[in-house]
């Protein structure tokens, strides 16, 4: 069979994975950290492009080059810790937060502005549609290159190059002086920004979704796979950054409109309704429905894929599943949802860098099973620190830990256990044991 794409495919492909990532937080956090940033924005937004563009990109390299699996990227861990880990960031990217806040971030930026329903009947209307939706898009798992890849984000990119345009030819105000942490340490602000995407978790396991969607393309050979999954993540990556970029300078230019303004979505809407007049949040609302509608699909059908492998359901009976819990915890509300996400991104996110980053250095180590027990257990003890703190617990006695007042005390004690383990030898009897079984 020939392993080759067509140049269209290929950049459905990239464009379906971009579709994927762009969802919720991609729309709502930049242009409040812009605002915020003020005369900072390119430190900040250089920090947010680090975690919420950099490090998916290299996620879905990763995943790539070691054969497009989970079991692959795990293969030095212990099987429960694997799987436990898989479980949780699914449960993270799917029903417990992203996908949820997709449905959220849907009515109260896209639907609510236009028919101002105001209450918790109507979000509870809209969330068991849209999720509907969602849930019926991702039903037909062999057909999301051509719908979504070709259909729906051609769609949400032309209105985002719209919205480019007129926020950097028509700036409507100055930037202000910086605010906060972003005053004295845009850079670390805007990296732990990124945090609230939740795309690095999510590059781990769109990577796998994305070898399905190319073995229905007929792509099955590793080299192929490995080929045309990189090409995505890379026409992804520079469409996000353009969109990132975009939102950082539209935020940072809002001050003389939005003013006190505490939500990015509001931000958007207000600068776009400037921009565009009353047409404006209808444009908005067209995106906005769009990228939210693409990322659930993508993470309802990512999440079905995974738990039907370790199930007694099949893949369309979890796509039920998803959809339901999705509707459901959706009427948390979005500020709720968010302020809970927030000590668990940090517990975790540090785990899934440290994992992304073994990737690349595995073969410079001898023992790599104890490296890799080593260094993701290190990051997720020091990460538990980082969680405590923004979630409000007293951990002020740790003070003295490296990077402990940015949100980062795990950085330093985990390249040190990289470092050290270096130096580890080669477990000879799990090499011996090797040799006889081979």
């Amino acid at each position: 069979m020939k392993q080759t794409l067509k140049l269209f495919d290929i950049i459905a492909l990239g464009f379906m994975l971009f579709a994927f990532f762009l969802g919720a937080g991609n729309v709502i956090f930049p242009p409040l950290a812009g605002q915020l940033a003020g005369t900072n924005l390119f430190p900040a937004m250089s920090g947010f492009l680090l975690t919420a563009v950099g490090l998916p990109l290299i996620g879905i390299i990763a995943v790539a080059l070691v054969g497009g699996s989970w079991e692959h990227l795990t293969r030095d861990l212990p099987k429960r810790v694997s799987t436990i880990m898989a479980s949780l960031i699914f449960i993270i990217i799917g029903p417990a937060f992203a996908a949820p806040r997709t449905g959220l971030v849907a009515y109260e930026m896209a639907v609510n502005p236009l028919f101002h329903s105001t209450g918790a009947f109507y979000l509870t209307l809209f969330s068991v549609l849209f999720f509907s939706i969602a849930g019926l898009l991702s039903w037909y798992q062999g057909k999301l290159i051509d719908l979504i890849g070709k259909v729906l984000t051609p769609a949400l990119f032309i209105g985002l190059v719209i919205v480019a345009v007129g926020v950097f030819s028509n700036p409507q105000g100055m930037m202000q002086t910086p605010v906060g942490d972003y005053l004295v340490q845009p850079l670390t602000k805007g990296f732990l920004e990124g945090y609230n995407t939740m795309d690095t978790f999510a590059s781990l396991m769109f990577g796998m979704l994305m070898v399905d969607s190319l073995k229905n393309k007929g792509i099955t050979e590793s080299k192929a796979t490995t080929k045309y999954l990189i090409a995505a993540a890379f026409i992804a990556a520079a469409g996000l950054a353009f969109v990132y970029t975009s939102l950082f300078y539209l935020g940072a230019t809002s001050s003389s409109i939005a003013s006190g303004v505490d939500n990015g979505g509001t931000i958007l809407s207000i600068y776009i309704q400037a921009l565009f007049g009353t047409k404006g949040q209808f444009v908005l609302s067209v995106i906005v429905l769009l990228a939210c509608l693409t990322t659930a699909i993508g993470l309802i059908s990512a999440c079905s894929d995974y738990f039907s492998a370790y199930t007694p359901f099949n893949y369309k009976t979890w796509v039920v599943i998803n959809s339901i819990l999705c509707a459901v915890i959706a009427n948390v509300g979005l500020a709720q949802l968010i302020t809970l996400s927030i000590p668990v991104l940090f517990a975790l996110y540090p785990v899934a860098i440290a994992l992304v980053a073994l990737t690349f250095i595995r073969d410079y180590f001898s023992n790599k099973q104890a490296t890799y027990r080593v260094v993701l257990l290190t990051a997720f003890i020091f990460a538990l620190i980082d969680a405590a703190k923004v979630a409000g617990i007293d951990v002020s006695a740790l003070s003295m830990l490296p990077l402990f007042s940015i949100g980062m005390a795990w950085l330093l004690p985990t390249s040190i256990a990289i470092s050290v383990m270096y130096f580890v030898p080669e477990n000879k009897r799990v090499v011996s044991s090797e040799a006889i079984k081979g």
